[in-house]
């Protein structure tokens, strides 16, 4: 289910009375940056989300986003249609409309007319322990992630696209590497996240109760 939003006022309502992708992480106990409760606390308007809006990362991963965007169509030009619904390009899940993505891009496989979700990443490596992270597959709230937008649009597949940047000896260096994720491989996992979701909704955020706090590993 598609709902036309055109402002970022409309956007932030909508954020406000669902789930959306980047946020599911916290209801499985793995987002880095906030919990399940500081989730609920702020579906139940007790507290404000951050603005993070002026961090130099984040700020840095929105501009890029269109450039990486570019190239990726260009790498993957045969195989991917690549198309882009702006900024408000939302999608719920029509079962539970509550639960919505934001999309990155949205792919067709050109071979078999399939659709998916484009996931643009940009991440900064400071340490080893970030390396580590990327260095066989996708770290867990990003996977998490992906996982949400499949649930959201009912698609086929997933690319997250993601561009590692790091300064060696005062020269900056970048590599991008895309990960691809089918449906049909992880179709339990898609369900367990369903299920904590809907979990997570009903329960304790249309009931107003909070729930058990969950920290993610370190």
């Amino acid at each position: 289910m598609e709902l036309t939003i055109t402002t970022e006022a409309e956007w932030l309502k909508a954020r406000l009375n669902g789930i959306g992708a980047s946020e599911a992480s916290a209801i499985v106990g793995c987002n880095p940056y906030m919990s399940n409760t500081d989730l609920w606390k702020i579906k139940t308007r007790r507290k404000k989300a951050a603005d993070i809006s002026s961090n130099a990362h984040v700020a840095y991963g929105h501009a890029a986003e269109g450039p990486i965007r570019d190239l990726f169509a260009l790498d993957y030009a045969d195989r991917y249609e690549v198309s882009y619904g702006g900024v408000f390009d939302m999608v719920h899940n029509p079962e539970y409309p509550w639960l919505f993505s934001t999309l990155d891009g949205r792919l067709v496989e050109k071979d078999t007319g399939r659709r998916g979700v484009l996931e643009i990443k940009t991440s900064e490596i400071l340490r080893s322990i970030a390396r580590e992270k990327w260095k066989d597959g996708i770290p867990d709230n990003y996977y998490v992630q992906i996982l949400h937008q499949l649930l959201a649009t009912g698609w086929d597949f997933a690319v997250l696209h993601a561009q590692l940047k790091r300064e060696w000896d005062g020269a900056i260096k970048t590599t991008r590497q895309s990960y691809f994720i089918e449906r049909a491989e992880v179709e339990d996992d898609l369900a367990y996240l369903l299920e904590q979701e809907v979990k997570f909704w009903n329960e304790y955020v249309l009931k107003d109760r909070e729930p058990p706090l969950l920290l993610p590993t370190i």
